[in-house]
């Protein structure tokens, strides 16, 4: 029997923080009774519509969840732009402050009473996961840290720690040049990243510390999923998540890499196995938990 077909809904999010506009999307299959809501933040030089993730939003909505994932403003996409990488400029004063006040914003718009186009009938916000991949599982952590209105949180192959270990001496080459560039290697863009992200990292070190929220402030429930053939971020990661948060689930996937099998783009209507495997482990998961 095939899959009912989700709807998809675009809408457009803006910020009491910035002036930047910024996407997001909607998958769910009708039926006029209150779903779970799942948001999905995607990582670093990621997007909302990178690869295979909306046949992974459609996957979701078919297990009968509303799947929302959103633009977060600054990581170099442009509202109606070309739907890749072209604003370096933005991407370049993005950190990690914004991320999660973007994400506070989309749960904001989720919850708002007034005149809205959202399905209200369709949607349980007292049932509300986040899952984050990669960087944006180092995000969900955080916002579900400092706000109740989350029930759950899976990551996928997430960072542990926002500085990444940055060198003293990168750390006085960036700040007597301003700007750090890394190169996107699919596209061969050089992104800059200005200091201005180490500055906000020391100026809002307690919100921006993962172990310590994470061990003191995180009280929901906890899916730990990583690959153990994790190129990007080394599954080690994911085993000292766990000491963080020892009642946490932890889901070490043989054969699974950082993307989950996926590539940009993504022609196939099917998922990659690997992210077939790590959406029916977290779909399991939130069935138990919501």
């Amino acid at each position: 029997m095939p899959l009912p077909q989700p709807l998809r809904l675009d809408f457009q999010l803006s910020s009491a923080h910035h002036t930047r506009p910024f996407a997001a999307d909607m998958r769910y299959v009708p039926t006029g009774q209150p779903k779970p809501v799942v948001v999905f933040v995607h990582g670093f030089k990621g997007f909302k519509d990178w690869g295979h993730f909306n046949v992974l939003a459609d996957w979701f909505a078919s297990q009968g969840v509303v799947f929302v994932k959103l633009n977060l403003s600054h990581n170099g996409l442009v509202v109606d732009g070309t739907g890749d990488l072209e604003d370096l400029e933005a991407f370049g004063r993005n950190n990690f402050s914004l991320e999660l006040n973007d994400i506070g914003t989309l749960l904001d718009y989720l919850h708002q009473t007034g005149e809205t186009q959202l399905p209200r009938a369709e949607m349980d916000l007292t049932r509300l996961a986040l899952i984050g991949h990669s960087r944006g599982g180092g995000l969900v952590l955080l916002k579900a840290a400092e706000d109740t209105r989350v029930k759950a949180v899976v990551t996928w192959a997430a960072i542990n720690n926002v500085n990444p270990g940055w060198t003293e001496e990168l750390m006085q080459h960036w700040q007597q040049q301003g700007v750090y560039y890394v190169e996107n290697s699919r596209t061969k863009q050089q992104l800059p990243l200005y200091f201005q992200i180490v500055e906000d990292y020391h100026q809002n070190r307690l919100r921006l510390d993962i172990p310590h929220n994470v061990r003191r402030k995180l009280r929901q429930p906890l899916l730990i999923l990583h690959g153990d053939q994790d190129e990007t971020v080394p599954v080690q990661r994911a085993h000292e998540l766990k000491s963080w948060k020892p009642e946490a689930e932890l889901a070490i996937l043989p054969g699974v890499t950082h993307n989950f099998g996926g590539g940009h783009p993504w022609p196939s209507p099917e998922l990659p196995a690997q992210a077939l495997t790590a959406a029916e482990v977290t779909m399991e998961f939130l069935s138990r938990v919501l």
